[in-house]
């Protein structure tokens, strides 16, 4: 192996394209989730017309593949709305709406999750349905749901890899870039999954920890 063809420089380019990568899947989480989120009080409420489209749209989201949505906003929506579309953008909208689909699936199946008949005493007390979402089933949503939730991010960190293929500066494409000035495909692609393995498995403990808390918090309420 030629190790003297990796310069200082390699490295920076390394940093440069997991700070892409991150700064992506942050800024596609806090979309996601908080659209998710959104979907899941109009399902909840359930709004005439609205809730059937909400399920219609996180269904094709869901069963379709994310490369094939990621060229369809990157490629598709220019050329028929004739509008500009950044690599960056196209990949932020893609990122965020199929996180948001399957994000609404987690938090509905949490709501579900909590027992009825708390939700009926409630109502006998008097409390109004959005007093009754605020305080009684979204703590435990919450807790129902984070585990799944940090699955889905673990997911879509991955998935994030997919971007590259538009032309955004990120972890897999600077991996290309090394890979193609170097021809040291093992060491490269090595590193580069060596990478996402240990952001995976940070965000996994991370995502253990918050459980783990937000378990205790909603026993705690219940004693």
């Amino acid at each position: 192996m030629r190790y003297a063809d990796f310069t200082p420089y390699d490295l920076v380019l390394l940093a440069q394209g997991l700070g892409v990568t991150l700064g992506l899947f942050a800024a596609t989480t806090l979309i996601g989730l908080a659209l998710g989120a959104a979907l899941t009080v109009l399902h909840y409420y359930r709004v005439p017309v609205i809730g059937h489209v909400v399920v219609a749209v996180t269904e094709l989201l869901k069963n379709s593949p994310v490369l094939v949505q990621l060229f369809l906003v990157f490629f598709g929506m220019p050329a028929f709305f004739q509008v500009n579309m950044t690599p960056v953008t196209a990949a932020l909208l893609t990122v965020s709406l199929n996180t948001a689909a399957f994000a609404f699936v987690i938090f509905r199946s949490g709501v579900e999750a909590v027992e009825r008949d708390q939700i009926e005493a409630a109502r006998v007390f008097g409390h109004s349905r959005w007093q009754i979402l605020r305080r009684i089933i979204s703590p435990q949503a919450a807790a129902f749901s984070v585990g799944p939730l940090i699955g889905l991010l673990v997911n879509q960190l991955q998935v994030t890899s997919l971007i590259s293929v538009i032309g955004v500066a990120d972890l897999t494409k600077i991996g290309n870039i090394l890979n193609l000035r170097t021809l040291e495909p093992f060491v490269v692609w090595s590193v580069i999954g060596l990478t996402y393995y240990l952001c995976a498995k940070a965000l996994a403990a991370l995502g253990g920890r918050l459980e783990r808390h937000l378990r205790r918090s909603v026993v705690w309420q219940g004693l």
